[in-house]
């Protein structure tokens, strides 16, 4: 596979990432009034749900950049176990949590070698 090929791919499996953390970010920022209802069922008030959208896009910027991508998708990951978390715990499905956390960790090593590299070593 041509390097040319490698970061088509690399970008546009970082896009998709973005793309579904971007628009859950969005999601609590705009939320009507069935989010809120939802967001409050957990325990959580209007600030509070724009505080996590904001931490989501502050996590995914992390991811984004080359630089501190390792660190971002620690972040996301995070972030997803505690959604994973919060839906158990209230006694909602959470399947799709599960499946953004394995694509993510999917694309974080595909994006970053020396995580597979660090699991293989002993």
């Amino acid at each position: 596979m041509s390097e040319k090929t490698k970061k088509i791919i690399y970008w546009a499996l970082t896009g998709l990432v973005a793309f579904i953390f971007l628009g859950s970010a969005v999601g609590k920022f705009t939320a009507d009034q069935k989010a809120l209802e939802m967001a409050a069922s957990m325990g959580l008030d209007a600030n509070t749900f724009k505080m996590l959208g904001f931490i989501e896009i502050l996590c995914l910027v992390l991811f984004i950049l080359p630089r501190t991508g390792i660190i971002g998708t620690l972040l996301l990951c995070a972030f997803i176990g505690g959604a994973i978390a919060t839906h158990l715990e209230h006694g909602q499905p959470f399947v799709a949590q599960c499946i953004i956390q394995a694509f993510l960790w999917v694309v974080a090593f595909y994006r970053f070698p020396e995580l597979t590299n660090r699991l293989r070593n002993k």
